[in-house]
């Protein structure tokens, strides 16, 4: 409070005149809001503005019973849609948000779906980074090309943008997953995204892309022209034919 009457002591506006009141009213605000700030201990985790998908998600006991049935129901395409109209619409968002990150862990691809969905027709959605590449992880880890595609469509439409981190992490997860195809097209967008590029995530492609010895050579290409200064390391030819055929046995 020293600083407020610091600022109210040297003003030389009247006393209770409404340029004096707008300026104690707007320094009690301030202060007030850096004395909340200063006392939550960690400014960031605590601050409103911390992606949703990123706290940590914990389910409630309705988001148990409504994980569980989804389960139950979901051979059943009538009954599970009525039980999502009628329950799943009506969970808490803490709720809808933990079962749609455990269905993630357990690769439920098809539930994950109804339940991407249905998020995306909340009040409360916005369009989030971490939304979609939680599930852009999940369907590469189970190879889902169609979804993909249509998880893809829905980001450029709402313009989502990934960090260079988040679009290096994608594209690995890709190429790690046996798809190369939908990684390379991943990796075209990145090179067209207005941040600036980061060495960092291309070495973690490059290390992906040992099994593709050309794609990889593109890549390589690309980093040498970005970060002119800086040294590729190239595996032993042995681990590239030995990955190289690896990968061929996989799609037999």
């Amino acid at each position: 409070m020293f600083g407020l009457a610091r600022v109210l002591s040297r003003s030389r506006l009247p006393w209770f005149s409404p340029e004096f009141l707008n300026l104690t009213n707007y320094s009690y605000q301030l202060e007030s809001l850096v004395q909340q700030f200063s006392s939550s201990g960690n400014g960031i985790a605590s601050s409103p503005s911390l992606s949703i998908w990123r706290r940590k998600k914990e389910m409630g006991k309705e988001g148990l019973i409504v994980a569980k049935e989804l389960k139950r129901l979901q051979l059943n395409q009538v009954r599970l849609d009525r039980f999502i109209q009628t329950r799943v619409s009506r969970l808490l968002k803490s709720d809808l948000v933990a079962v749609l990150a455990e269905f993630q862990r357990q690769d439920q691809v098809f539930l994950c779906m109804k339940l991407y969905d249905v998020v995306r027709k909340e009040i409360w959605y916005r369009p989030d980074m971490f939304f979609y590449r939680d599930m852009l992880m999940m369907l590469a880890r189970n190879r889902r090309v169609d979804e993909v595609k249509q998880v893809w469509e829905d980001l450029k439409r709402e313009e989502v943008l990934f960090d260079q981190h988040t679009f290096g992490d994608i594209v690995r997860a890709f190429l790690d997953n046996g798809l190369p195809t939908e990684a390379m097209a991943i990796y075209e967008e990145m090179r067209q995204s207005p941040d600036p590029p980061l060495s960092l995530p291309y070495r973690v492609m490059l290390k992906g892309l040992i099994p593709y010895p050309e794609l990889r050579e593109k890549v390589k290409t690309d980093f040498v022209e970005l970060f002119p200064d800086m040294i590729v390391y190239d595996p032993p030819e042995e681990l590239f034919e030995d990955k190289h055929c690896r990968t061929e046995s996989e799609e037999d």
